[in-house]
């Protein structure tokens, strides 16, 4: 069991990550990601992180199940079939800094598409592509919120909408990565997650997304766009920088 300082930070984490979340519908979980690495090895992270998530993502999709597009959800859930089963066939393993750049570059490289080949979600076929990109990435890195980002920034769906139809996706995503990395892989069983810090992270991404509500009906869509549009460039930003380094880092003198 963590000390009582990791223990708190993890706490105050789990909270505000799953309010940014509540709000933006992405960002909170790579946040909260990083917070994990830095005091946790890497299976306790991936595991406590799909726990904490799921928790937050799946509150979020019940909150606002009205406006989940389940035509989307649909050809999403495809995709990720066929991400975990080439995974489970593959057992494929990609370096994290590698993983990292790949990442960084997506949100650059999606938007500077012209409109009629850009990314998204509404598109005949999309779904599909999205979850299976989206998954083998969160598979291999840990999280792919930039990039299932790009799927939805150019969709003509409102703010809830958004909001709604991504936390299902994620709630799905996030049960392939517990089974991936807890069963499949066996992380689990190399750093299990004590089941009382587990539990205090679900109440806490319960909590934190409930009290976004009120700031995401206050947003207007024009906002709702723009602060998630520079929120998913400026990580996109960060995550190539530090894959970047860490190559750089692990490259001989």
């Amino acid at each position: 069991m963590p000390s009582a300082l990791v223990l708190a930070v993890l706490a105050v984490s789990a909270l505000v990550t799953s309010f940014i979340s509540g709000i933006l519908g992405m960002a909170g979980g790579m946040i909260f990601m990083g917070v994990l690495l830095a005091f946790l090895t890497v299976p306790e992270a991936m595991v406590l992180h799909g726990v904490t998530q799921l928790a937050s993502n799946g509150w979020r999709a019940i909150l606002w199940r009205r406006a989940i597009d389940w035509r989307v959800f649909r050809g999403n859930a495809w995709g990720t079939a066929l991400a975990l089963a080439l995974f489970v066939v593959l057992q494929l393993v990609v370096p994290k800094p590698v993983a990292l750049v790949v990442l960084g570059l997506t949100p650059w490289v999606a938007l500077a598409l012209p409109r009629e080949l850009a990314l998204d979600v509404q598109k005949r076929g999309h779904p599909l592509a999205c979850g299976f990109v989206c998954n083998c990435t969160s598979l291999v890195a840990g999280v792919s919120g930039p990039l299932l980002d790009i799927f939805f920034v150019r969709s003509a769906m409102d703010r809830r909408s958004v909001v709604a139809t991504k936390a299902a996706i994620q709630s799905l995503g996030h049960v392939v990565k517990i089974a991936y990395f807890g069963a499949l892989v066996g992380a689990a069983s190399r750093g299990s997650v004590d089941w009382r810090l587990g539990a205090a992270m679900v109440v806490l991404a319960v909590v934190g997304t409930t009290l976004s509500r009120r700031v995401l009906e206050r947003l207007t869509d024009a906002s709702f766009r723009q602060w998630t549009r520079r929120t998913v460039m400026t990580l996109g930003t960060f995550y190539l920088l530090t894959g970047a380094w860490q190559l750089a880092r692990a490259c001989p003198a």
